[in-house]
């Protein structure tokens, strides 16, 4: 796409309206091109026949409606999908589609490559090289219905329901851009999220959380995987700079809180590590004031990687001791392990010096 061409996805609709009123496009109007955009997915101006020939035509001169340009795509035997997209600059991210019998959830990327360098991770192998923009946040989802062939949206038998940011990147490092994504998502006039529909998982950026409750207000996940500071200083390397207890402090203030609307703690079973049955009770103690569900990950194998995945007994007797002490204990089952899409194995081929590019966030 020509660079003299500016991208409508992503801009909310105040700067859409700033954007398109010099070009005699007002209220209504502007309130139609939303629609075609995030309701009906289209691709360009010719197909929004609800507005005159003449203004598609110098709309066209003007603006385009942006969509990543898909690297790769591979589906897992599961049918787990995975894309690799490649961004304006080259760099490449990647975005998972799980289908299941209820619901169809795609797992969105925040950022190329992670400064968190969690241990279990492959992402956090990889350094980061910038953050997404609001666009290219929102044109995962848009890339993925075309690709799913998935619109109008939304609708009741519609084959993406969900959206958790869990792909690579740290969300709350990023937080403008993935705010201003997420609210466009969430448009009743568009993609038509609810709220309940969006998870934002973080690894624990405390200063961020309670904002993210009240500017965003969706769902929440902590990438928890330890119950002391000793094991997660080691793992989540994170928890050097915001603790536990500043992190479980963070999450008792969270906006919206409440047995309606918990937690999920998510917690990587990592064999020998983190998975006694010592660790389960601790967790359940640590958690006993929190509204919370515990997903149990079993440790997804990537090349290099020097953990073992807990065996299955270990991890439904820990699932076990959580269950009795009252905390729903699902565990999960990994997806897409074939094609290195399951959680913490997503990992790009752009790999870029950090200090290349100025403005990133970083932990």
């Amino acid at each position: 796409m020509s660079e003299t061409l500016t991208d409508l996805v992503g801009l909310d609709r105040e700067s859409l309206a700033n954007l398109l009123e010099p070009h005699g496009l007002k209220g209504y109007r502007i309130g139609q091109i939303w629609q075609q955009i995030y309701r009906l997915g289209a691709l360009n101006f010719d197909s929004m026949t609800t507005i005159a020939k003449s203004a598609r035509q110098g709309l066209a001169e003007k603006f385009f409606v942006g969509r990543l340009e898909i690297e790769s795509s591979q589906t897992s035997k599961d049918g787990t999908r995975k894309w690799l997209f490649r961004l304006h600059d080259g760099s490449l991210v990647e975005t998972v589609f799980i289908p299941e019998t209820d619901r169809g959830t795609l797992c969105v990327s925040s950022q190329v490559g992670c400064t968190l360098n969690c241990q279990f991770c492959h992402t956090g192998t990889q350094r980061l090289v910038r953050n997404l923009s609001s666009q290219e946040i929102l044109a995962q989802i848009l890339t993925a219905k075309d690709e799913l062939e998935d619109w109008p949206a939304p609708r009741p038998d519609r084959k993406l329901t969900n959206i958790v940011l869990m792909g690579m990147g740290e969300p709350l490092y990023n937080f403008d851009n993935v705010k201003q994504a997420m609210l466009i998502a969430l448009d009743p006039e568009g993609l038509g999220f609810s709220r309940r529909r969006i998870t934002l998982s973080t690894a624990g950026v405390v200063p961020m959380i309670v904002r993210a409750g009240e500017e965003i207000g969706v769902n929440l996940a902590i990438s928890l995987h330890a119950t002391n500071d000793d094991i997660r200083d080691k793992i989540v390397p994170i928890n050097k700079k915001y603790p536990l207890t500043e992190l479980l402090n963070a999450c008792r203030a969270y906006p919206t809180l409440n047995n309606a609307r918990r937690i999920t703690f998510e917690y990587v079973m990592l064999k020998d590590v983190n998975d006694k049955d010592e660790h389960a009770y601790a967790l359940a103690d640590m958690l006993k004031d929190i509204p919370a569900k515990i997903n149990l990950i079993p440790f997804n194998p990537w090349p290099g990687a020097v953990f073992e995945r807990s065996t299955k007994d270990r991890i439904h007797r820990f699932a076990g001791i959580l269950m009795n002490a009252g905390y729903p204990s699902p565990v999960r089952t990994p997806r897409g392990e074939d094609i290195l899409a399951a959680c913490g194995q997503l990992k790009s081929a752009t790999e870029k010096v950090r200090r290349a590019r100025p403005g990133v966030s970083a932990a």
